[in-house]
């Protein structure tokens, strides 16, 4: 295996690196120091200085040249005013890192902390343990014994915020700007919603475990995985692209081939040879959608990537390598799907390790509000027009979208047809009163199908769901009332779904209205439940 070149990050010291005629070779200067060791090879220094340093820095250049010519010395002034300046001072690091071309595949990144103030220093440190340095710690010490020609030692130093508590404390602004970068900045107000974001910002940062992402269809799932991408890519521990598919679009022999490549020749029509998805996603993140579609055949051939990071191209007889992190979703059970045979158990237990279920937008009414908001501004960004609802067509979208009538059926993806639908229509930017009654026929109209209440219970055996000695105590007036409950539940996508369309008319009378709650309490009257319903 190929050794990677060793790139040292650090400060010019002003006082410990100076020195003036042959005399300053009598004493000890950390960053020339570096380059004199004889087990050591620097291949590049990146020298960072700030303020009227130029003599300084090009003798160091010279020195560093003269003991080390292999060394290149790369000098980059940073715009730092006062370097005991905290904001300013991090601000300037953090500049720089996310501007620097890392490249991780072939250099191996030491960061020297012993010159620059001590403030300069604790940014060094915090920069490195939150990734925007992708390397290690790097501490030079002077020589027991001042000697010509001593370079003293020097020493990695190996992060493990377990060790450092108090200091890890210092990275909740870190944190809080990587939980807002994965929601986009929208100031979502579900507790739930926020408590999961929250600890998948941290999973996404310390792990690289496949993750499988739960929700109906249009909750967020591909717009989180790639949001999650570009964080960890922010944080150089992804040096690859996103690669997504559905799995749903793969259909029969052409799924093998587009998830594993195949060689020329394979099969019919294989003119050539073809990486595969897989193989695309190397050192990157692959996101599977509707994972739960996919054949037993591939699922085991997956199985072997994500455990071994080898597979085998669709026929090839020679394994192929690709390092990705995969995230799954699914708007499926798929503890349900493994039970009935259509899902692999091992697989499952493989990616069921980080497990979220994003909730439909009709689980997230406070959530709408914000994410107008949101939509809006990024239309008006787009298209280079302000667009603002009135205030008499905003509360009445608003009353219209927490209503029992707004079914959000696509979820968030209504929610953007709806808003693209009225800023485009809105002249001068202004969404009216008349262009928001047209969008609620609109989405009425979308809707109509999911909306028909189901007034017949549809073949419900209650004999099988209470047994005989129980229902033949029971009045037929509470045996008709619960197979109506059981057939809508049944038919329904969640507790919540099924408790809206049970309590319709009764909830708008409710400050705060919990169907589910309640739908709860009548089915555990009967000793029921809904998973126990559900399955």
């Amino acid at each position: 295996m190929r050794k990677k070149r060793v790139v040292v990050i650090g400060f010019v010291g002003t006082q410990l690196d100076s020195g003036k005629g042959s005399g300053r070779w009598e004493k000890w200067r950390p960053t020339v120091a570096l380059t004199q060791h004889d087990e050591l090879v620097v291949a590049r220094l990146e020298l960072l200085y700030s303020g009227k340093h130029d003599a300084l820095v090009d003798q160091v250049k010279q020195d560093i040249a003269s003991v080390s010519p292999e060394t290149e010395v790369v000098a980059r002034q940073l715009p730092i005013a006062d370097p005991w300046d905290f904001e300013d001072v991090y601000g300037s690091l953090f500049d720089f890192a996310k501007n620097y071309p890392f490249d991780t595949d072939n250099e191996e990144y030491w960061v020297h902390i012993t010159t620059g103030s001590h403030v300069v220093q604790i940014c060094m440190f915090l920069m490195t343990e939150a990734h925007y340095f992708p390397g290690q710690l790097l501490q030079s010490s002077p020589p027991r014994r001042q000697t010509v020609g001593d370079a003293g030692s020097y020493a990695l130093i190996d992060l493990d915020l377990s060790k450092y508590d108090q200091i890890a404390q210092r990275f909740s602004r870190e944190q809080e700007e990587g939980v807002a970068f994965l929601k986009s900045g929208i100031a979502t107000r579900n507790a739930r919603f926020n408590t999961m974001i929250d600890e998948i910002e941290r999973v996404a940062i310390k792990s690289k475990a496949p993750i499988l992402l739960m929700g109906p269809t249009g909750a967020g799932k591909s717009f989180l995985a790639r949001r999650v991408f570009e964080l960890k890519k922010a944080r150089h521990q992804l040096d690859g692209k996103f690669v997504e598919i559905n799995c749903a679009t793969l259909h029969g022999d052409g799924a093998g081939s587009t998830l594993f490549g195949h060689i020329k020749g394979a099969f019919t029509g294989a003119a050539s040879d073809r990486p595969g998805i897989l193989r695309t996603a190397h050192k990157g993140l692959l996101f599977l959608d509707e994972i739960g579609e996919l054949g037993l055949d591939e699922q085991a051939m997956l199985l072997k990537a994500v455990e071994e990071k080898r597979f085998l191209p669709v026929g090839s007889d020679h394994d192929v390598q690709s390092d990705f992190q995969l995230i799954a979703g699914t708007n499926r059970d798929l503890s349900r799907e493994v039970v009935a045979g259509r899902f692999r158990e091992d697989l499952y237990a493989r990616i069921n390790l980080w497990t979220y279920e994003l909730p439909g937008l009709i689980d997230r009414s406070e959530d709408v509000e914000p994410n107008i908001d949101y939509l809006l501004a990024q239309f008006s960004a787009e298209n280079g027009q302000m667009v603002r609802f009135n205030k008499e067509a905003r509360e009445r979208y608003m009353r219209f979208a927490m209503s029992a009538e707004a079914l959000w059926a696509g979820n968030f993806r209504d929610l953007s047809a709806s808003m693209m639908r009225m800023a485009t229509l809105a002249d001068a930017g202004r969404i009216t009163d008349a262009i928001v009654s047209d969008e609620i026929i609109r989405l009425k109209r979308l809707w109509h199908h999911y909306s028909q209440p189901q007034t017949e219970p549809n073949g419900v055996d209650l004999e099988d769901v209470l047994g005989e000695a129980e229902l033949a105590g029971m009045d037929l007036f509470d045996a008709m009332q619960l197979k109506a409950v059981i057939d809508v539940c049944r038919r329904s996508k969640s507790m919540s779904d099924a408790g809206r369309k049970l309590f319709a008319a009764s909830r708008g009378a409710k400050a705060k209205p919990n169907d589910a709650d309640r739908l709860k309490k009548y089915l555990a009257r009967f000793e029921l439940s809904w998973d126990g319903l559900a399955s």
